[in-house]
């Protein structure tokens, strides 16, 4: 047999899944609890993250966060959930608690939005024993101030300018676990990682998007 020879077992009716774009593999991954992960799919559609390849669930939504919702994904995966807890409209004690909440849930770790202050970021980090990721958003974010209140992880999603603050943060600090948004192409999420992000978060097309690939070929059959 090889030696990188990789077996892959599939089911009839399973195969079908959605696979993270094969850029992301290049990157070191960050070790979670003896856990690599390299890919976050970022969604909340329990059909996809019952159907992808990814490692990690990225569960962040544009609603206060809710206990039945965080809940509902993490009984349903059976791949490691980071869930929002917060951090713009929610925010204070009630972040702290929804911290605590997911992580009594069965969460690897919460993730807290840019606007959050540091003594709220830190209130969260004493509450809970899994890893709290902050949501870097522009370039000028205070880093250390971030990493002192109790961050565990940055997650950087910067648009267009997330290669670059990347870059500048990994200078910076050279052993700081980085997340990062690569973008929906396989070029972007290699200069993503170039730049030194250890995992990448990928948005998957809705299931709107998939089914209809899938009848396009039912209509053509």
């Amino acid at each position: 047999m090889e030696k990188n020879f990789i077996p892959n077992i599939q089911s009839s009716l399973r195969g079908h899944i959605l696979k993270m774009p094969e850029a992301c593999y290049s990157a070191s991954g960050i070790i979670v609890n003896g856990r690599r992960i390299k890919t976050f799919v970022f969604t909340t559609d329990l059909a996809i993250i019952r159907n992808c390849d990814a490692d990690a669930v990225f569960a962040v939504y544009p609603f206060t966060p809710q206990q039945a919702i965080s809940d509902a994904i993490i009984k349903a995966s059976y791949i490691p959930v980071f869930c929002g807890v917060g951090g713009g409209t929610t925010k204070g004690p009630r972040t702290v608690a929804l911290a605590k909440d997911v992580e009594c849930q069965g969460a690897m770790g919460v993730i807290l939005n840019a606007p959050i202050t540091n003594a709220n970021l830190a209130a969260v980090a004493m509450a809970v024993d899994i890893p709290v990721i902050i949501t870097v958003t522009q370039e000028s974010t205070d880093i250390e101030g971030r990493l002192k209140a109790g961050a565990s992880m940055l997650n950087v999603a910067c648009g267009s300018k997330t290669p670059g603050v990347v870059e500048k943060i990994r200078a910076e600090y050279p052993e700081i676990p980085l997340i990062a948004s690569g973008g929906n192409s396989e070029e972007s999420i290699a200069r993503t990682i170039a730049a030194g992000a250890n995992a990448i978060t990928f948005t998957p097309p809705s299931t709107a998007e998939l089914f209809k690939e899938m009848m396009e070929k039912y209509r053509e059959e």
